[in-house]
């Protein structure tokens, strides 16, 4: 019975040989878990310590989250507002628990440590497959790569950000959000989507020079309300909803 559970089809596709599953999470594990070291030599710059950047990646452990705090603490801003945005931007990992949860169906006893590991990448790689028992690899190979190599180049990023220098000379701060667009970029599938992100990068960037920093990514979260009531409008009036001015003519 536990064999049937783990090998139900979830995407109506057929099953994926266990080495591919492997093959492709091990290739998203390392790809953005070599992205700590930009983390660790950012976060030190920003002026975190040694233990303190350590345990951003080991606690927290959200990539996004962690360079929008960094970053808002090196242009200035205060440390309430760079957490507040921090936090929302971690909010979105809720919510790909509600998805995950049900394809995976982990045990109860496994599930709170399995949540340290639902972020942008595993969730990809899990959605991916087209079997249970595929998902649970991805989910497994992918987070355990990226916690392991995030946190390890943290640790050496940090530990070398003295000798690399000015980081915005290097660029090292823009490879983690550049990382995460690129995940991004692919999933925006529907015209609702994109408009949300295109939203989202309006407000972000205009808003840079008139508010304090971290302020303008807690702004920007408004996208998503905005352009979703924007949608329902446009779907709740169809083609004979017409004005009545249109109506009386």
């Amino acid at each position: 019975m536990a064999q049937q559970t783990a090998t139900v089809d979830i995407s109506g596709g057929s099953a994926k040989p266990d080495a591919a599953v492997v093959r492709d999470a091990l290739g998203v594990g390392i790809a953005v878990g070599l992205s700590g070291f930009a983390f660790g030599v950012t976060s030190a710059g920003s002026g975190l310590g040694l233990l303190q950047t350590c345990a951003l990646s080991l606690l927290v452990f959200t990539g996004a989250s962690q360079f929008a705090l960094v970053g808002a603490l090196a242009a200035g801003g205060n440390p309430y507002t760079a957490a507040a945005g921090a936090f929302f931007l971690g909010v979105r990992n809720a919510f790909y628990g509600l998805r995950l949860s049900q394809l995976l169906a982990l045990p109860r006893a496994v599930r709170p440590l399995a949540a340290q590991w639902v972020i942008d990448e595993t969730t990809a790689v899990t959605l991916a497959q087209p079997t249970r028992r595929a998902a649970r690899i991805g989910f497994t190979v992918t987070g355990l790569t990226l916690y392991v190599l995030w946190n390890l180049t943290t640790l050496l990023g940090a530990l070398g950000a003295k000798a690399i220098g000015d980081t915005r000379a290097w660029g090292l701060d823009a490879a983690g959000p550049a990382v995460f667009l690129a995940l991004l970029a692919p999933m925006l599938t529907t015209a609702t989507e994109r408009a949300v992100a295109a939203l989202a990068v309006l407000l972000g960037l205009g808003l840079l020079p008139a508010l304090p920093a971290g302020v303008p990514v807690l702004v920007a979260a408004l996208a998503a309300p905005l352009a979703l009531f924007v949608s329902g409008r446009r779907a709740g009036r169809g083609p004979g909803d017409a004005p009545e001015e249109a109506e009386g003519r």
